[in-house]
């Protein structure tokens, strides 16, 4: 299996969408809990939610293997992005639940980690690195767009309710004020989601590391909540749900990629 899929496209705008791969090694799988081998803490459908961004002419990359297999979104020498705070690592030994990945005595090694750091992290990383170099190229400057989602309920990692949208800008760094203004004022005028800049979720490790704005790359991460595209019980797609959130969504994309 292919650990990625990059659809080129020929707009200044890549979608990243590092958690919706939920493929697990069997050899892998047999050292993890029977829960943590369904792979619970994947962002579920979130390549079918934005596959509309391919007909406004965006790339795409999406990863096959779960965030348990190695955690594309953090960086490389394990360093926690929210010090202080409950999050999972590089290679998660702990699920959103609070409870174990793995079996006693089952977990990764130092070694095993950069084994799995070359394997799957480096391959995803570089290819999101060459696809913003060949936008940038094109148009002089590109937009990031980290898709992500979560369930709206997740005690291990924040108390009560997520928002319903999560916009994430490291605290402004990671592209301009004109632009995360304009996000903002889409969300304002509409009264269907509630929202947040900076919340929670301020982007994780790629939106953190390749956002840059003054060298003509910005990135932006969103955290969806999960009940407002799917039934976070059983996991399944509500196309009726989806189509309203990829109205919001699309409007969204429109302005971030805006001159």
């Amino acid at each position: 299996m292919d650990v990625l899929t990059l659809h080129r496209g020929t707009a200044p705008l890549l979608i990243s969408l590092p958690h919706d791969g939920s493929a697990i090694p069997g050899q892998l799988a047999a050292r993890m809990t029977q829960a943590a081998r369904t792979a619970p803490d994947t962002d579920w459908h979130v390549s079918r939610l934005y596959d509309f961004a391919k007909t406004l002419g965006a790339s795409m990359l999406v990863p096959a293997y779960s965030r348990y297999v190695i955690d594309l979104n953090r960086p490389p020498d394990g360093v926690s992005l929210y010090p202080g705070q409950n999050t999972t690592g590089l290679c998660p030994i702990v699920q959103f639940s609070g409870e174990p990945v793995y079996l006693d005595g089952e977990q990764p090694t130092a070694s095993e980690i950069e084994e799995r750091i070359q394997r799957y992290w480096r391959p995803y990383h570089e290819a999101l690195a060459a696809e913003l170099r060949r936008l940038r190229a094109l148009h002089g400057r590109v937009l990031l767009w980290e898709g992500h989602s979560i369930r709206s309920r997740v005690p291990f990692l924040f108390e009560g309710r997520l928002p319903d949208f999560n916009l994430g800008t490291a605290s402004g760094a990671s592209c301009s004020a004109a632009t995360q203004a304009r996000l903002e004022r889409v969300l304002s005028s509409q009264s269907d989601y509630t929202w947040v800049s900076n919340g929670r979720f301020k982007g994780g490790y790629i939106t953190r590391h390749y956002g840059s704005p003054s060298d003509g790359i910005e990135a932006i991460q969103l955290e969806l909540a999960q009940c407002n595209y799917m039934d976070e019980q059983s996991d399944s797609y509500d196309s009726q749900k989806a189509a309203q959130v990829q109205r919001l969504l699309r409007a969204l994309l429109h302005e971030a990629v805006a001159p």
